[in-house]
């Protein structure tokens, strides 16, 4: 399990017009990102918008991207569904392509822990790849204390959890256990690698890939102090997106830096023009004005 560690993009998924994947922005990104440094992407997860595609589509994903990336790169694939049977389709054909390990959020609905540990029960022995469990309280999870979260871990092929939380003292001990972690929310990288996480996975590491690598190599080395002022220019990009709606926007600096982010999956929309303007002269007064992301007509 040692070699799960790093920092590995919440990889964005290129969607046009017609709502189909458009795999050449996608092998782009994945050139500029691996051009950066980072250990792996983790696809169509939350901010790979996996659940709101089909089970072709996604699996058009994966291929497109084990594919594009190096061997020594992990490829973690989200095959989290609301049916098992699609989760475990998903699971074995990312096993089929060479995957690294996949994940999975809990099936959404009122489901009893003892529910929620069948279902990564099953999905763990039906599918010849580690799993990572995507734990996420604020989408809903029903497993929240630290014996459950270290009984899921104990599972056989059970790895660890995609870490997506504030309470890093639960973090910390479920890492205590040897259990593979890796640290979700962006905004506290820094406080999560301090408290032991394996790494991270993220969103906003499709924009600033070099600074979440150079966090976290400053971190290895004990750099703790110039790991926290790379954390907080991070944290000045975060909050000047988060005043706009986060996957569109996103999407939009993607495409202002010359790789086609393409449009958002219902139900969320688009950028509005307005919202766009407003976006790009934020970006002009701040840090980032000189960012490949900000808008070029600013």
């Amino acid at each position: 399990m040692d070699q799960f560690k790093g920092i590995l993009p919440a990889l964005i998924t290129p969607i046009d017009e017609d709502g189909k994947f458009n795999p050449g922005p996608c092998e782009k990104l994945l050139d500029r990102l691996y051009h950066a440094g980072v250990d792996g992407v983790y696809i169509c997860g939350t901010t790979g918008e996996g659940l709101l595609q089909t089970v072709a589509q996604r699996q058009r994903v994966a291929e497109t991207v084990i594919a594009a990336s190096p061997r020594d790169r992990k490829v973690i694939v989200h095959v989290g569904a609301s049916s098992l049977d699609d989760a475990i389709e998903l699971g074995r054909h990312a096993a089929r392509l060479g995957a690294s390990a996949i994940s999975s959020l809990p099936p959404a609905g009122p489901f009893s822990f003892d529910d929620i540990a069948r279902w990564y029960r099953i999905l763990a022995e039906a599918c010849d790849l580690p799993l990572l469990i995507y734990f996420m309280p604020a989408s809903g999870s029903p497993f929240t204390s630290i014996p459950q979260m270290l009984e899921l871990c104990a599972t056989p092929n059970i790895i660890g959890l995609k870490y997506t939380d504030h309470d890093l003292y639960k973090m910390s001990e479920v890492r205590r256990s040897g259990a593979v972690i890796f640290n979700g929310y962006d905004e506290v990288l820094v406080a999560g690698l301090l408290m032991g996480a394996c790494g991270g996975i993220g969103s906003f590491y499709n924009l600033v890939p070099e600074l979440f690598v150079a966090l976290y190599r400053a971190a290895t080395a004990g750099q703790w102090e110039a790991a926290r002022q790379i954390q907080s220019r991070i944290n000045e990009l975060i909050s000047l997106t988060l005043k706009f709606p986060l996957f569109p926007a996103m999407k939009t600096m993607l495409t202002w830096s010359g790789i086609d982010g393409g449009t958002v999956l219902a139900p969320r929309r688009p950028l509005t023009e307005a919202e766009a303007d407003r976006l790009a002269a934020a970006l002009a007064t701040s840090s980032f004005a000189e960012a490949p992301f900000a808008r070029p007509d600013v």
